[in-house]
């Protein structure tokens, strides 16, 4: 049997992305899908924005981050991926909530795609208007 470790969850989502994080004491492999958070996002900001919690609460080397996402594309998956570490991190420790609050990580970003209306050809564009 394995030995027992406490492991923490957190539901993150932008856009129309979905992140769950398995957040656990260890030292600090971050794996997103099964592959590194550098392989998985391609470009170096995507993952700095990706474990921008860990760094604010200074638990990088810490903690290890198992990490499942899915849905959009790769800006919503690493602001989802934030928003899921963050918060898992204050089910770690509640005393972190003030920190990431203040930091902004707690915030789910609301915007989301706007609807296609009909009778027009987008969300807001209009089709040509012809005087006659």
């Amino acid at each position: 049997m394995s030995t027992a470790t406490n492991v923490f969850l957190g539901t993150g989502r932008r856009k129309t992305s979905t992140a769950r994080v398995r957040l656990t004491e260890g030292s600090g492999k971050l794996t997103v899908n099964g592959r590194s958070f550098d392989a998985y996002f391609a470009h170096e900001n995507f993952a700095k924005q990706a474990y921008a919690p860990l760094l604010t609460v200074e638990l990088k080397d810490k903690t290890d981050v198992a990490v499942n996402v899915s849905g959009g594309g790769v800006t919503g998956q690493a602001g989802a991926v934030a928003h899921g570490i963050a918060r898992a991190l204050q089910k770690l420790n509640p005393e972190l909530r003030a920190v990431l609050k203040k930091a902004g990580h707690l915030t789910r970003d609301p915007r989301e795609k706007e609807r296609k209306k009909p009778g027009q050809p987008g969300a807001r564009k209009r089709f040509q208007f012809s005087k006659r």
